[in-house]
């Protein structure tokens, strides 16, 4: 199937080719050569820092957008970004344990 009915789920993703900022892939890269308590420690909060801001921003715009034809898509990225946080929050507090634990 091809044209405006073909199916989502086949369409590239966008975000797969999008560059992240050369601050925040200096910052990962850095970490990966890390101890690797540190390294945990930074990606954690960077992840549960990068959810967090997708999480507001999903529920600003599924709000906004009620009624509207893509309000769905928005309202289903702000519950993933949900269960994320709450993820990625576990993530930094076994990161923060395991520091604690090493010192």
């Amino acid at each position: 199937m091809s044209g405006p009915d073909q199916d989502a789920a086949s369409q590239p993703d966008a975000a797969a080719g999008r560059p992240l900022p050369r601050e925040l892939e200096d910052a990962i890269r850095a970490a990966e050569g890390a101890d690797p308590v540190q390294a945990a420690l930074t990606l954690a909060a960077i992840a549960n820092r990068a959810v967090a801001e997708l999480n507001k921003l999903a529920r600003a715009e599924s709000t906004v957008r009620r009624g509207q034809p893509d309000w769905g898509a928005w309202a289903s990225l702000a519950n993933a970004a949900r269960d994320a946080v709450l993820k990625t929050a576990t993530c930094r507090k076994v990161a923060t344990d395991l520091s604690r634990k090493s010192q």
